[in-house]
């Protein structure tokens, strides 16, 4: 595949991650839209990589290490929000943290927590459209 192409790729996957995500926000899956919504920034943040620094993209899901990788410039803001929404990976998946995490994923700590992904979202989409 082409630099284009891969771009193309990770952003049409993430795209499909946002969708889902608000289907399982809807469903009342407040645990597994946040997983998914990390997975959203992260195939950005490699669409982003891809586009700026090399075509194999680190096997990595840390979301600040990806984003330092590509070199982005971020405000405080948005590095204190790839860290808070890369805890929706680890609070998800592994199971010492995943009962504390269903007690306090409720439909507004994840309406909120959706709002960050869905800003940090945008300002990748510019980031990956430039």
């Amino acid at each position: 595949m082409t630099r284009d192409e891969l771009v193309t790729y990770w952003r049409k996957s993430a795209e499909d991650n946002y969708r889902s995500m608000l289907n399982m926000f809807s469903s009342g899956e407040y645990v597994w839209s946040l997983f998914v919504g990390h997975l959203c920034i992260e195939k950005l943040l490699k669409a982003c990589y891809v586009q700026t620094v090399d075509t194999n993209v680190p096997r990595i899901h840390d979301l600040y290490k990806l984003s330092d990788r590509c070199g982005l410039e971020m405000t405080e803001e948005q590095k204190d929000a790839l860290q808070y929404v890369n805890l929706f990976n680890i609070e998800a998946r592994y199971e010492e943290y995943k009962r504390e995490f269903h007690r306090k994923c409720t439909k507004s700590f994840a309406a909120k927590s959706i709002a960050t992904i869905e800003e940090l979202r945008t300002w990748l989409l510019k980031k990956t459209n430039s």
